[in-house]
């Protein structure tokens, strides 16, 4: 169990907090590195893994399969020029909001638990769809992002059900949502 600990611990310091203006640039492998760059893509990320492996069966996957498609959507309204004001903030918000989720283990519908994941991700994927017009390799740098997102989606669904045991999986969301909140002195 401490293993499990020191591992989210371990994946949960990156090395800036704000990981948007600038990376699209040089294909899948900036794509794939690039979610790890940032503490609100991990935060964000991992937080819907671990708030979504509290579904029973095969539903856990919903959610993270939401935020993907919220990704690609966001990214095609960023790519299409879209850029609110208030990005970063709801960007920060979104990975507070997951990690307060995954902190109460909050029970919603699948449908709501989807539709929510799916618009948290589409603030990422904005952010992200404004870089392609000016990426060396867009399409690639595509493929990499979302092969890592689904990576750390991933993580976040194995560490949530592993930790589950006397609600670990809630003072893992507990930290998320602490560090989630430094995101606004940013």
């Amino acid at each position: 169990m401490k293993k499990s600990i020191l591992l989210a611990l371990l994946v949960l310091m990156p090395v800036s907090a704000w990981a948007h203006p600038g990376h699209a640039g040089s294909g899948l492998w900036s794509g794939f590195i690039h979610p790890f760059s940032g503490l609100d893509h991990i935060l964000a990320m991992i937080a819907v893994g671990v708030w979504a492996a509290r579904n029973t069966g095969k539903k856990f996957w919903l959610p993270p399969a939401a935020f993907l498609a919220g990704m690609i959507g966001g990214g095609l309204l960023g790519f299409e020029g879209l850029q609110p004001t208030f990005m970063e903030s709801a960007i920060a918000a979104s990975a507070l909001a997951a990690g307060l989720l995954a902190t109460l283990a909050m029970r919603l519908p699948l449908a709501a638990q989807a539709a929510i994941a799916a618009l948290f991700a589409v603030w990422h994927g904005i952010a992200h769809g404004m870089e392609l017009p000016v990426a060396t390799a867009p399409q690639t740098y595509v493929i990499g992002f979302l092969a890592a997102t689904a990576l750390l989606l991933g993580t976040g669904l194995v560490l949530g059900k592993v930790l589950q045991r006397a609600n670990r999986d809630r003072w893992l969301g507990a930290g998320m949502t602490a560090l989630a909140a430094t995101l606004f002195l940013s």
